[in-house]
């Protein structure tokens, strides 16, 4: 199984909100965006023709791993609000 399939098998709980912020104009003189090969979940894609990254918080998988690989520290990562977020175990 490959991850999309297992990624497909996770259920969210989508916020109105998102837990993941970030300052659009640093990510511009980024030249690595980490973040958009670190995530599992692909959370992170830059459109190199707006000059803009999207951020698909509701993909999000909770590890964190972006705020860590972010040279810029550019990434703010909270935990979703309670209820909210990816759901690993049916319960």
């Amino acid at each position: 199984m490959n991850i999309d399939d297992k990624l497909a098998t996770l259920k969210y709980n989508k916020d109105k909100d998102s837990h993941l912020t970030i300052d659009n104009d640093v990510c511009i003189h980024c030249k690595n965006r980490y973040c958009t090969y670190i995530c599992p979940a692909n959370v992170y894609e830059w459109n190199d023709i707006k000059k803009t990254m999207t951020i698909r918080y509701e993909n999000c998988l909770e590890c964190g791993a972006c705020k860590i690989a972010c040279e810029k520290k550019n990434i703010t990562w909270n935990y979703p609000n309670a209820e909210y977020g990816v759901k690993f175990k049916n319960g």
